[in-house]
């Protein structure tokens, strides 16, 4: 007598389902464990827990006293339109970039980034998974002091908010990226302090972050505007200000992408993921 239930291989097939197979395991779900793993990792890393949330909340602090100073009427800027950007440029040089650069060093060199490869997740997956926490961190810890500049410093609402909320997003897989790039070139995770200085230099004195770009001589601005930190602080501040005109949106908006791509092309191309000897 049949059963309607039919046998392939050995296994139970019940509309064409094999009973007792697991979900399949998708990029997503395979990315969300890695992150899981990871948060448990960076929790118990206070080192890199000092520097991703601490950092980034005291140096607007410090900055304030000298923006202050500055002779910010003659560029249409006040200290409000120069914290704000500011406070986000510090949470993605030190919560998102510097971190992650510590982060893949830390995984590479324990021969987890090795192991993972062995198994199902691709490379982009391990990488994205791995960074999944410090970004989500860097998302939360932006807000916050966004929200906090704009009560103290009495701010009004962004004139153009899409364009702040762009630049955040740009800003964040941009610096995801470049910390995979100086991964490459970071032995140590202790090395991971040296190799990160000349981005964070740059990005702090040229891209916007403690000194706006509407301060500096026309053919310096110029070249700054390039920077890979330049087009999210402008876009920010550019947001908040609503003065930001299409074609400087746009010009901003690809200049970012383009160094997406190029950090993007860096990784796929020269990335260790074995111990460097």
């Amino acid at each position: 007598m049949s059963t309607g239930v039919g046998t392939r291989g050995g296994a139970d097939v019940r509309g064409g389902a094999d009973v007792g197979r697991g979900p399949v395991a998708t990029p997503v779900r395979r990315m969300a464990a890695l992150a899981r793993a990871e948060l448990t990792l960076l929790g118990r890393s206070r080192s890199t827990l000092l520097s991703a949330v601490l950092v980034p909340l005291t140096l607007p602090v410090a900055l304030r006293s000298a923006v202050s100073q500055m002779d910010l009427d003659e560029a249409g800027l006040d200290v409000g339109l120069v914290m704000l950007p500011a406070s986000i440029g510090f949470s993605l040089l030190f919560g998102v970039y510097g971190a992650l650069v510590g982060i893949y060093a830390a995984r590479r060199e324990e021969l987890v980034l090795k192991r993972l490869r062995t198994g199902e997740p691709r490379d982009a997956e391990i990488l994205a998974g791995a960074a999944l926490p410090v970004v989500v961190t860097g998302l939360v810890q932006s807000l916050v002091l966004v929200a906090a500049c704009t009560v103290v410093l009495d701010m009004p609402a962004p004139g153009a908010p899409h364009l702040a909320v762009l630049g955040l997003l740009l800003g964040l897989v941009l610096c995801a990226a470049l910390g995979a790039v100086t991964a490459t070139v970071t032995r140590t995770v202790e090395s991971a302090q040296v190799t990160t200085l000349p981005l964070v230099l740059l990005s702090m004195t040229l891209s916007g972050v403690t000194v706006p770009l509407e301060l500096l001589p026309d053919r310096l601005a110029s070249v700054c505007a390039l920077l890979p930190l330049s087009p999210v602080i402008t876009l920010v501040r550019g947001g908040w200000t609503g003065d930001l005109s299409a074609y400087e949106a746009l010009g901003a908006v690809a200049t970012a992408l383009a160094w997406i791509a190029l950090a993007v092309f860096a990784v796929r191309r020269w990335f260790r993921w074995e111990p460097r000897r």
